[in-house]
């Protein structure tokens, strides 16, 4: 097994996803006119006021701590960390890079994603990848496709790779046996997932804004009390991307390292471009009511998540001056070593319990997403969610004590497979992209709180549930 994950991976990451991935938001970045940065006061705007929700779906601003619970994982602490250490301080500048235009790819997939949904058979929205793939392109068959790759690697192997770092944190913080470890998480996320999405998006909504806001608080505070050192390590992020400073804060140095590593952290941390946040996306219920809207919303979070979150841990990290390339200490051990270096022995427990409320909200929103393809795929029964249930449990207490490198290079794999299919299927459909885009600002130019009419989009006739926009 770990010769067929290395050997996609090469595949992947080598060729397909590392150029792929940039291109891609380069592509939504100038195709919706620098979007991300010329509306960004249009993303805070959707976010405001969204609280709301009706009994087909969830609230916008739901939907977005669904997503972050997702998206702010072991990758904003672990993989920031595995980032340094492989690619040197330059990776995170090419994180920022993946972001960045990143905001573009989310922003387009999160439409599509509204665009297209339907309903289930409670009247609940459902949507995502495998929709819009199946209605817009007409390939089911692409769609069957990623709503598999969706269940193994965001029901399974991405869940294993969270109580993984749970597991670890609790060990080298509180010496918990790692099985042990395993089987709590799995028990106590029985007990969110088992009662269904609406239980799981008012957890989300609940813990993910204070989790989030406890970590940049703290971070901020340590930014603070070494404020003149924060520019000189800024400033060595960007030198060590071109290979300006390539000893510093790495163990590899080069160019390669820093883009290779950063790029794949990076996706892990934000998902933008991988299909996982539309899942979400497209059940709730867009105020306003345009596709464009939930669309603004997750290209914000891919902003939280990379630009504030990964930054912050990044930047410690490096304050700390504690990455030594060689030394084995990596992932959530050297973010640990990191904090105590700031804050004493405290900073240990501070990070295993971030990290077990990160981790943990995000093995039950990847558990939505599973759910999404899992009735995508026509067994949304009874013993079809059940069974899923039972597997998606069973793969956390597996990751609570498989090695970090395994459940790592799997989850790589098995995200590159979900990345590359949505990535084309985004493309060919920029152009339906593209033009709610434009009815969206315009009719905000004019003054008018937007909304989508289906009446206005002939050629989406029998693609889209036009009831659903009425």
């Amino acid at each position: 097994m770990t010769a067929i994950v290395d050997f996609v991976n090469s595949i992947l990451w080598g060729y397909v996803l590392v150029w792929g991935l940039l291109a891609v938001g380069v592509f939504f970045t100038f195709r919706l006119g620098f979007l991300q940065f010329v509306n960004f006061n249009e993303m805070i705007r959707a976010i405001r006021g969204s609280r709301e929700s009706d009994a087909n779906g969830i609230s916008p601003f739901q939907a977005l701590c669904t997503s972050l619970a997702s998206r702010v994982g072991t990758g904003n602490l672990a993989g920031v960390a595995v980032a340094l250490y492989l690619g040197g301080a330059g990776a995170i500048f090419w994180m920022w890079m993946v972001a960045l235009v990143g905001m573009a790819t989310g922003y387009a997939e999160s439409t599509l994603a509204q665009l297209y949904k339907v309903r289930d058979v409670k009247g609940q929205y459902r949507g995502g990848p495998a929709v819009y793939i199946a209605k817009g392109l007409n390939a089911p068959w692409a769609a069957v496709i990623f709503a598999v790759c969706l269940i193994i690697s965001f029901g399974l192997v991405f869940n294993a790779v969270q109580a993984n770092s749970i597991a670890d944190a609790m060990e080298g913080a509180f010496g918990v046996p790692k099985l042990g470890v395993g089987i709590a998480i799995a028990v106590c996320a029985g007990i969110v997932i088992f009662g269904g999405l609406r239980a799981i998006v008012r957890f989300a909504e609940f813990v993910v804004p204070f989790m989030a806001g406890a970590y940049v608080l703290l971070a901020l505070g340590i930014m603070l009390f070494n404020i003149t050192e924060v520019p000189g390590v800024l400033l060595m992020i960007v030198k060590s991307a071109f290979g300006l400073e390539e000893a510093a804060g790495g163990a590899a140095g080069s160019v390669t390292a820093a883009m290779l590593n950063g790029i794949k952290r990076g996706l892990f941390s934000n998902e933008a471009g991988m299909g996982s946040a539309p899942n979400i996306a497209a059940t709730a219920t867009p105020a306003p009511h345009h596709p464009s809207s939930q669309g603004l919303v997750q290209a914000f979070g891919v902003f939280i998540d990379t630009i504030v979150i990964c930054t912050a841990t990044a930047v410690m990290i490096l304050l700390a001056g504690v990455v030594e390339p060689g030394s084995g200490v990596t992932g959530t051990q050297l973010t640990q070593l990191a904090m105590e270096t700031h804050i004493g022995s405290a900073g240990g427990y501070f990070v295993a319990i971030a990290i077990l409320f990160f981790a943990f909200t995000s093995i039950v929103a990847n558990y939505t997403y599973a759910e999404n393809a899992i009735i995508y795929l026509g067994a949304g029964n009874t013993l079809g969610i059940s069974l899923l249930r039972v597997a998606v449990l069973g793969m956390v207490v597996w990751g609570g004590y498989e090695a970090v490198t395994t459940v790592f290079n799997a989850a790589d794999a098995s995200m590159g497979l979900m990345a590359t299919i949505n990535l084309i299927a985004i493309v060919l459909l920029s152009g339906t992209v593209v033009k709610l885009t434009k009815d969206y600002m315009g009719q905000r130019k004019a003054g008018e709180v937007p909304h989508f009419k289906s009446k206005d989009y002939p050629e989406l006739d029998r693609k889209i549930d036009s009831s659903i926009w009425r």
